[in-house]
This record gives C-alpha cells, structure tokens and sequence, in this order.
C-alpha cells in the first residue's frame, strides 16, 4: 500500500497532520483543503478498489471529505487520521454495496451514447491489450473474479478487499471496520471460502 503523509494506517498522527488537523478545527480552511490534498488520492483508490465503478468511487469520496468537513471536531487523535478516514471511507462503501444487493445492480455494463461499455475495462492491463487470447482470458477471469464478489456479504467482500488489494493487515482491518482482528480474520476466512467454490480452478 502506499505511503502517505500519516504513515501507515495503524500509527498515531504525524506532527504535520497533527498541525494540520488542529488548525482546521479552529476553522482554518487551507489547512482543510491542504489535508484534501494530501488523502485525496488514496480515498479514491480506495473507493475504486471497492466498488469497481469511477462514477461511485467520485461519489463516495465526495461524501467521505464532506463527512470529515462535519465531523472533523470529533477526531481526538487517539488513532491515526489515515485509520478513521478509512472507517468513514468504507462506511459508505458499505452503504452502497448493500443498496447494490437490494437493487440487484451487478451489472458493470453501462449504457452510453457510444452503446454499452463495461466499467472495468479501465482496470484492463495495457500489456494484455496487444495479445486477444490473452485480452479474452482476462476478461473471463474478471467476471469470474466480479461473480465471485458479489456472492459475498458486504462485509466479507469490504475484508477480503482491504486484505486482497489494498494490502492492510487484518489488525488494520478490524480498527477501520470498528471490530477486533479475530473477527475480520473469520470474515475473511468466510469469503475466501466462498470465492475458493467458485473459483475453484482458478485459486
């Protein structure tokens, strides 16, 4: 995972964040738009790792710096800013996930004036592109890989993503989901399972 000016997830504030932060709680606003700058990346990567759609991962982090704006003057630096802006980050992906298993929106095909295009072909590789063969296999293994997702709770596919692709560790994942470690191991135990069945030949 990168880097970024908190360190990792699970340390305590930086001196720079820490200034940052206290002066936007006294209601300086560069700083506020100075501690944008510095996440703003990561929450977006983070969103698009989890909700595989550009138009939601905008969407949440919108909302996700917009949440942090309102409820800045309740962070009391007794975990990392990284670690309780992730928990707000995947709150909200929580929310969309489970309104997608009521909606039954699993689809990743939109329609556009071009005709239909799938939202994941941003995540195709450019070195695949030069080789069908391989461009086909990937893009059979990416709707196996997409089908297996959604068989899983939003919580089991919020954890086995934060493991899988963004790489944190499952103590990290406990502090951001709010539970213990034992816990996200269990529910990264389940989905696993679950993606082993039908992924099967793949894994």
């Amino acid at each position: 995972m990168a880097q970024d000016t908190a360190g990792t997830v699970g340390a305590r504030v930086s001196p720079q964040v820490d200034s940052l932060i206290r002066a936007a709680q006294r209601g300086d606003q560069d700083a506020f738009e100075q501690l944008v700058r510095a996440y703003d990346q990561s929450v977006l990567r983070l969103a698009m790792n989890l909700l595989r759609s550009p138009e939601d991962a905008r969407d949440v982090y919108q909302e996700a710096f917009l949440r942090v704006y309102r409820n800045l003057d309740t962070f009391r630096f007794d975990c990392s800013f990284h670690t309780w802006l992730y928990r707000i980050v995947t709150n909200i992906c929580l929310d969309q996930l489970r309104k997608r298993k009521v909606r039954k929106e699993e689809s990743s095909v939109v329609e556009t004036a071009e005709g239909p295009m799938d939202r994941m072909d941003a995540f195709e590789e450019d070195s695949a592109v030069a080789d069908p063969e391989r461009v086909l296999w990937n893009r059979q293994l990416k709707d196996r890989i997409e089908g297996a997702l959604q068989d899983l709770t939003p919580r089991e596919r919020m954890v086995f993503e934060l493991r899988h692709y963004q790489g944190l560790r499952l103590r990290n994942i406990g502090e951001i989901l709010g539970t213990t470690e034992e816990a996200a191991k269990n529910c990264l135990f389940r989905a696993t399972q679950k993606m082993r069945s039908v992924l099967g030949d793949l894994v």
